[in-house]
């Protein structure tokens, strides 16, 4: 036998990025830095030199300026070649958008335009201890003052929490007409009253994910983004997008071993004949390529309907939802088909397979995001 495997989706920047992840070792990097683990500064610079940071972001911001769609495309392809590590790094600035999208001038310039050129690291304090997807349970407040606010609460499952220099912080004001409501604020890490604790994760271990507390950390009125009590309607689209582009990295990743097992499965025998002849095998891993399939083209599909400015957040929270349920799915069988190989971290399936993982938790639970779905076929207020 010989396995016939399909090309890739296409793009006028494809063989740029082929050739970018081949001379900084990404695929290499991926592997030393899950056990090594480390924020990667030299690639993420290189990165931003060379315009894969924000690829859907402005060009006047450093930004490729790409369409949603076609930033999917690459960032399917980049995590396919390389990983999660970084194609989630290209969606950094994405993560950040509120920033870019709602910050004052200077703030764009000194801060975000710095992200995206790879200058800076960025994170996103966004969910909390007892909060978890529920956005209105977020407890952390910004008590005003005379020049600024007093930012107190805690912050869990952060990003580079000991690596960022900068984070976007959401917090309640608990007076003024805004009250109750979410405001974003821009917060050096180096402020007294910030406390960084790292917390090891399954996977993705070099974004070094911890909690941050803020103890009444001063943070002056001219780094709030945008204005009181509108960063809930800031940050929601920016999750939509978020899960949309996600939904093509975890993809591109499983897309990675199912051609890897597809080729094993050819060669190795079993009982006389290759492993893929056995239909237990073979008819799994057709039916992972259909989903595999099916589901980008469904992101992809979404990410185009973003483009053209429509409402998409139930198809982009089920877009999420099928991409971490058929890319673990894939994973799994590539570990299965593996034999004792598959399980051991000789073969790389079982670090995609902790990377992915995340995916049903971060940005929205699936439970979530069914329930956010749920509403384009059930619209009573309990869906």
């Amino acid at each position: 036998m010989s396995a016939n495997l399909p090309e890739l989706p296409e793009d006028p920047l494809a063989e740029e990025l082929d050739s970018f992840v081949r001379a900084r070792r990404l695929a290499e990097r991926y592997r030393e830095l899950d056990r090594s683990p480390e924020f990667p500064a030299p690639e993420f610079r290189a990165m931003g030199q060379h315009g894969w940071l924000g690829l859907d972001r402005s060009r006047e911001d450093g930004g490729r300026g790409l369409p949603l769609a076609r930033a999917g495309r690459l960032l399917y392809r980049l995590a396919y070649r390389a990983g999660t590590t970084f194609a989630k790094l290209s969606l950094q600035p994405g993560f950040a958008s509120v920033l870019g999208e709602h910050g004052s001038k200077e703030l764009v310039e000194t801060y975000y335009r710095r992200l995206v050129r790879g200058e800076v690291l960025v994170g996103n304090h966004l969910t909390e201890p007892e909060a978890g997807s529920d956005l209105r349970a977020l407890a952390t407040t910004a008590e005003p003052t005379a020049t600024g606010y007093l930012l107190t609460g805690t912050k869990s499952e952060a990003a580079f929490a000991l690596d960022a220099a900068w984070a976007i912080v959401y917090a309640r004001v608990p007076s003024g007409g805004a009250k109750g409501e979410l405001t974003a604020f821009l917060v050096s890490q180096e402020l007294r009253g910030v406390q960084r604790e790292l917390v090891p994760d399954l996977g993705e271990h070099w974004m070094r994910r911890g909690r941050v507390r803020y103890d009444r950390v001063a943070v002056d009125s001219s780094f709030r983004i945008g204005e009181e009590g509108a960063a809930l309607g800031y940050v929601l689209p920016e999750l939509d997008r978020e899960r949309a582009l996600l939904a093509t990295i975890y993809l591109g990743v499983a897309r990675a071993s199912w051609e890897e097992v597809v080729a094993r499965v050819d060669q190795r025998r079993v009982f006389g004949r290759p492993l893929a002849e056995h239909e237990a095998v073979g008819f799994a891993l057709v039916e992972d390529w259909a989903e595999l399939e099916a589901t980008r083209l469904y992101a992809e599909r979404t990410l185009e309907r973003m483009d053209r400015r429509e409402r998409v957040d139930q198809d982009a929270a089920l877009a999420k939802t099928m991409a971490t349920r058929v890319a673990l799915r894939t994973i799994d069988h590539a570990i299965q088909f593996s034999g004792g190989a598959g399980y051991s971290q000789e073969l790389i399936h079982e670090q995609r397979w902790r990377d992915v993982r995340s995916g049903p938790i971060a940005h929205g639970s699936t439970e979530l995001l069914l329930r956010t779905a749920a509403r384009r076929i059930w619209r009573s207020p309990s869906a």
